[in-house]
């Protein structure tokens, strides 16, 4: 009989706590949170931490409900984690522990939670590791004992019905989960191999209307990994509604239209979505991106005259990014890049250059890393002619690299800037070697 699901809701990687420390919840799982369940004779299973944050995840409440311990991290005070311990103590008279770091305890009325601190030093890592995973442990035990009840809904509501969870249904659970599992690492494989290897696995799945949207997505970005930009737009219109709505999967449609040359409908979608959902940086963004593709190829093949309108299109839909999240760096140093760009350049990007710099130094320091990351403090070196910060951001840049497509699309601003400043008849060899090198890890 295999052991008790315990299912861990809690965020990944490096996040602020709820006073802005970073914590590494990595080291938290792998060091405290995973060995606790193991020990308590409890299998592990970890929140997808690769579904978007915007989709209605129908597997995340069925793991939640069904799960015979959920075990739910507050100390990034996260919103939707306290929402989701409301949905388990509805159901659930039983088998709910909440955790958190002893000094970040989050400012809300929680008395009737069954909550366990564990100790973080002030940089963030696990100081008192033994002592805690002792204590947790015990508590995952407990959580499991009969009328060991733990629902504020139980101890406060006398008579309160707590829905019947039928044990067939757990168990049609367990083979979807570990179906789910299967699916990841096979794409995860597949988009090493290319576009044909990922269509085997989409025939492989049957009715698209039957699968958990975590799949759903993890296909539509494989297809982007390997740049199988008609396959991506034929997924889109195949999958359920519901998901198809969502911000994610209408951006990213936009960004393989743009790519499958449908600009004016790439336009069209994510102008829809402004209008539906209201400005993003990463809409925005994307827009952008289409406007300089169209301002690139009229450059190539004409009309001539319309290259001027592009570009502005280009820079002002960045520049609207950047203002609808000054966090995001991203459309903002593709907003500095375009205004490097014009005749005469565009004197905005003195004033924007230092908030972008700001913007993904405070990202850094966050330990919120990942390739744009480094890819933008690469272009900010380029716009500084500054060879030797270039080159130190070039090798963290290329040790981050997820997908091909990324370093082409860096290689290609690092161009557009080189070719501006040498039509002003400034040199810069050394740059034409970073977008070399950049190109290579794009083959």
């Amino acid at each position: 009989m295999p052991n008790p699901l315990c299912f861990v809701l809690m965020p990944f990687g490096k996040k602020p706590d709820a006073y802005g420390k970073p914590v590494d919840f990595d080291a938290v799982y792998r060091d405290l949170i995973g060995p606790s369940i193991r020990q308590a004779g409890l299998e592990p299973l970890r929140a997808d931490e690769d579904l978007p944050e915007d989709i209605i995840h129908k597997p995340t409440f069925e793991r939640l409900i069904l799960c015979d311990v959920a075990l739910a991290d507050l100390t990034s005070a996260d919103a939707n984690v306290f929402y989701q311990i409301g949905v388990r103590h509805a159901v659930r008279p039983l088998g709910t522990v909440v955790v958190y770091a002893g000094n970040t305890w989050p400012q809300f009325d929680a008395s009737l939670l069954r909550a366990l601190p564990y100790g973080l030093d002030a940089v963030g890592k696990l100081n008192h590791l033994a002592a805690d995973r002792d204590a947790l442990t015990e508590c995952l035990r407990a959580a499991l004992q009969a009328g060991k009840t733990d629902s504020p809904l139980a101890q406060l509501v006398q008579g309160f019905q707590f829905p019947d969870i039928q044990r067939l249904k757990t168990d049609v659970f367990r083979e979807r989960v570990a179906y789910s599992v299967n699916i990841k690492e096979r794409l995860a494989k597949a988009r090493q191999e290319g576009v044909e290897a990922v269509y085997e696995v989409e025939t492989s799945l049957g009715n698209l209307a039957d699968e958990e949207a975590g799949v759903l997505v993890d296909l539509f970005l494989s297809y982007r990994a390997v740049k199988a930009w008609t396959k991506m737009i034929a997924l889109a219109q195949r999958m359920p509604v519901p998901l198809r709505d969502t911000v994610l999967v209408r951006e990213q449609l936009a960004l393989a239209l743009n790519r499958n040359q449908e600009g004016t409908e790439a336009v069209r979608v994510l102008l829809d979505l402004i209008a539906a959902r209201g400005p993003s940086s990463e809409t925005y963004g994307i827009l952008g991106r289409v406007y300089k593709d169209r301002w690139e190829a009229v450059l190539k093949n004409g009309p001539a005259d319309l290259a001027p309108k592009l570009l502005n299109y280009a820079i002002e839909a960045y520049v609207h990014g950047f203002e609808a999240d000054w966090r995001d760096a991203y459309p903002g140093i593709n907003a500095v890049t375009l205004m490097e760009l014009k005749e005469p350049p565009d004197p905005r990007r003195l004033q924007l250059i230092p908030i972008v710099s700001y913007a993904v130094e405070r990202r850094i320091v966050a330990g919120k890393l990942d390739y744009w990351d480094y890819a933008t403090r690469l272009e900010l070196a380029v716009l500084a002619k500054e060879e030797s910060r270039a080159a130190e951001a070039l090798s963290d840049a290329l040790a981050s690299i997820r997908e091909k497509w990324e370093p082409e699309t860096t290689a290609r601003n690092l161009r557009l800037i080189r070719e501006a400043r040498e039509r002003r008849g400034e040199s810069m060899p050394w740059a034409k070697k970073i977008e070399d090198e950049l190109l290579a890890k794009a083959n």
